[in-house]
């Protein structure tokens, strides 16, 4: 059935419901994992001069750190539950993107990821990731919540 498995976190207590389901059905079914985080573009209408400075240096810094520490933990997880895990960190996209990019670059057959489940006024303006994975996506979607 599956045998490689995308799973998307952020960390935050609902993603770590998907890392959960997601590692326990790879281990079900044999499969290996990826673990894919996502960092936005520090600022998508930055001019080129302003990427150069130390704010900006500092951001990226602290983003690499925090995404080594989130897929750290999933593949602390992972090892507990003797599935393969690998690591992708994915800088610079909308999590939409970097989640979709990620499973293609990987060929993954499965993407495991949480919903926040916003309706209403709070779905359009923070907008939901999951959906655009779901509308987008050429494999399945599992979605958690």
């Amino acid at each position: 059935m599956y045998k490689n498995i995308l799973i998307a976190t952020d960390e935050s207590e609902l993603a770590q419901k998907a890392v959960t389901q997601g590692l326990a059905l790879a281990k079900a079914l044999d499969a290996k994992v990826t673990a894919v985080t996502v960092t936005e573009p520090w600022a998508t209408m930055a001019p080129p001069e302003v990427l150069n400075e130390p704010f900006v240096q500092e951001f990226e810094r602290a983003a690499r750190v925090r995404a080594k520490h989130i897929l750290d933990g999933v593949a602390a997880a992972a090892k507990e539950a003797s599935v393969t895990c690998a690591k992708l960190h994915v800088t610079d996209r909308f999590p939409a993107d970097g989640i979709l990019e990620a499973a293609t670059n990987i060929g993954a057959d499965l993407i495991v990821m949480a919903s926040h489940g916003r309706r209403g006024l709070a779905k359009f303006l923070l907008g939901s990731q999951a959906t655009e994975v779901l509308t987008h996506s050429t494999v399945p979607v599992l979605i958690c919540r």
